[in-house]
């Protein structure tokens, strides 16, 4: 059994910065792609960037440029560094992770809210 857990979210102004990070525990062969999932309140999940256990990374026009994904393989954790943060980042984000011979884990979400 894997578990995710999920730190960093909360409060900031616009224009402000807040790091998520998402750390997989357990049972762990390797972790091959991570992801970063944000859910708005009325709207559908959507992928907001993803990273390859080669560093190979995908992300949202919406975030490119201003997010960042990174990965540290020893702890199993990925990173979400969020700068320049605007209102309609607003939500909540989720983790997912590829786990070897195991499958896709989903993390328990964390709150992101950007105040104007």
């Amino acid at each position: 059994q894997v578990q995710l857990v999920e730190s960093g979210g909360g409060l900031v102004q616009a224009g402000g910065s807040l790091r998520l990070s998402c750390a997989a525990s357990g049972v762990i062969v390797n972790v091959d792609t991570m992801y970063w999932y944000r859910q708005a309140p009325g709207k559908q999940r959507e992928l907001v960037a993803s990273i390859t256990r080669r560093g190979n990374i995908n992300s949202a026009d919406s975030v490119r440029g201003r997010f960042t994904i990174s990965r540290d393989d020893a702890k199993n954790t990925v990173y979400l560094q969020m700068n320049s943060l605007k209102p309609e980042d607003t939500a909540v984000y989720y983790c997912k992770v590829d786990i070897r011979y195991d499958g896709m884990y989903w993390g328990p979400g964390t709150q992101v809210t950007v105040s104007s």
